[in-house]
């Protein structure tokens, strides 16, 4: 098989990346490179004969006609996320993701099969306004509770790729998947997310170690997770033109409870210091993913713990001798084949 992967010196795009190259297929990584173009997993991916990396701008329309047609497989990942970019520069998230999704539908050809990535952010509006219930389905109404509101422009782009995937591939005979991802975390994943954030502070040895809302409550699911998921969906004929979500309903945390799993995977015994949620911080978020496993017999592998203990020693590793970790982590952490046969079973 050939796979396009757009974004894909991104987190879970390097990640979708290994996996299909680990399984036999032919990749295609494109990417702007704003994060990853030194990174040793990505040199390492380099070398493989059956990959091939293209750096392009997506947001620039000529340059969709450089990149390789006939693909059986694309995956739209490329985006800028994260708070802190979205809160610093909501306009340049507006901007890129709308650009880049319809651009990609412009240059789609009728059969091509396509995954657009989403957010569960598209319910934090509805979640506040307790409009919505939690664990959540992809049918409940979605919200934006104020247009205005910085954090909100990330799930204004996606909503509005949703709407163009869903509407636009179907007229032009292209299949089209839409998977919102839900509080996705693994190894090299950043330092903005909750689970890294936490990891390097304390491996750095913070104390008082601050933690920030900690009577909120998610479900984390591991990177791992996420890509099988997304593989399924895309080899499910009966996905196209679906909305379904890409996340892990089986564990849910509270925020001080994981902040104690960190630390204790960590090794470390700070004070604590409770902080108060940030501005916008969604209280409670958990998928519903019965229409996961309706489509694809899909569940989740990774226990929590095993998986922040898989990423704790990803960042404990690169703190040391980045370079080396990354190599390491880029094909396989020391679990990932026992978690694959768990998926496949």
């Amino acid at each position: 098989m050939r796979a396009l992967v757009l974004g894909g010196a991104g987190f879970i795009g390097l990640h979708l990346a290994s996996r299909l190259l680990t399984e036999g297929h032919t990749v295609t990584i494109v990417d702007d490179f704003s994060r990853g173009r030194d990174d040793e997993w990505l040199a390492a991916l380099r070398t493989h004969p059956d990959v091939e990396v293209l750096s392009a701008d997506l947001t620039d329309a000529a340059a969709w006609s450089g990149l390789p047609r006939g693909c059986d497989q694309i995956y739209l990942l490329a985006a800028v996320v994260g708070v802190r970019n979205v809160e610093a520069d909501p306009a340049r998230v507006i901007r890129v993701n709308t650009l880049t999704a319809l651009h990609l539908l412009d240059w789609l050809a009728p059969g091509d099969r396509v995954f657009f990535s989403s957010t569960s952010e598209v319910y934090a509006g509805g979640v506040d306004l307790r409009t919505v219930a939690v664990p959540t389905a992809e049918d409940v109404p979605v919200t934006i509770a104020d247009v205005t509101a910085p954090r909100f422009a990330y799930a204004i782009s996606k909503l509005l790729g949703e709407a163009a995937f869903v509407h636009t591939a179907r007229a032009r005979g292209c299949a089209a998947v839409v998977g919102r991802f839900h509080n996705v975390y693994g190894p090299r994943m950043g330092a903005d997310h909750v689970i890294p954030e936490m990891t390097l502070r304390a491996l750095r040895g913070e104390d008082p170690f601050r933690v920030w809302g900690a009577e909120q409550y998610r479900a984390f699911c591991h990177v791992d997770d996420a890509v099988e998921a997304m593989l399924r969906l895309m080899a499910t004929p009966a996905a196209a033109g679906e909305i379904v979500h890409i996340g892990n309903d089986s564990e849910q945390t509270n925020i001080g409870d994981l902040a104690k799993l960190v630390l204790r995977l960590t090794g470390v015994s700070p004070r604590l210091r409770m902080v108060p949620a940030p501005p916008g911080s969604v209280h409670r978020r958990c998928p519903d993913l019965g229409k996961l496993r309706r489509l694809t017999g899909f569940e989740p592998a990774v226990p929590l713990e095993e998986g922040v203990r898989s990423t704790i020693d990803w960042y404990r590793s690169s703190l040391v001798t980045a370079p080396t970790a990354v190599r390491r982590e880029g094909s396989a952490h020391p679990d990932k084949e026992r978690i694959r046969a768990r998926q496949r079973a």
